[in-house]
């Protein structure tokens, strides 16, 4: 009964957290693709909804990346004979940020997603070196080792967040939000 009861007080305070982004901007993020390009969130991102993953340590990188192929799958992938006008017209940006004396390895990052990464997934991960405090602040997330998730309505407003390694019911709330 305790344990049960702890679990519904933490995912309340889960819940409250997020919560209290809904509705917020997205603050201004300038991150870049593997090839240097550079992309600034909300402002490039306007016009379409959007889902952006954050992930401010290894292990909370590692639980990015268990969404890379179902959000693949379900957002981006284009399958043979699909008609014009259906499936999903969002953006979709996967950032592992690199912060404090982190930032010097964001060049071995950008190398390393080159080699590793499904070429089809690179457009869709960006890198972001800079402070973390701002983002912290304003985006509410404090436990280091799972990655938050945010998706933004066309004008660029947090309209669901969620937090945390893959799970179908996740990705049918991400999907739920950008029906609405």
């Amino acid at each position: 009964m305790k344990n049960l009861l702890i679990a519904v007080i933490l995912m309340a305070s889960i819940n409250l957290t997020q919560a209290q982004v809904i509705g917020k901007m997205f603050p201004a993020m300038e991150a870049e693709t593997v090839d240097d390009k550079k992309v600034l969130m909300p402002t490039d991102t306007q016009g379409k909804y959007t889902l952006v993953g954050l992930a401010y340590s290894k292990k909370s990188e590692d639980d990015l990346n268990s969404w890379f192929s179902p959000v693949y799958n379900k957002f981006i992938r284009k399958t043979k004979g699909m008609l014009e006008g259906m499936g999903y017209d969002v953006n979709v940006y996967f950032v592992p940020m690199f912060t404090g004396v982190n930032a010097a390895a964001t060049g071995t990052a950008k190398k390393k997603a080159l080699k590793n990464i499904d070429p089809i997934l690179l457009p869709y991960i960006l890198f972001y070196k800079g402070e973390l405090k701002p983002y912290k602040e304003a985006l509410d997330f404090e436990k280091r080792d799972i990655p938050y998730f945010f998706v933004l309505n066309p004008d660029g407003k947090i309209i669901f967040a969620t937090s945390g390694a893959f799970t179908e019911d996740k990705l049918d709330a991400v999907e739920e939000a950008i029906e609405d």
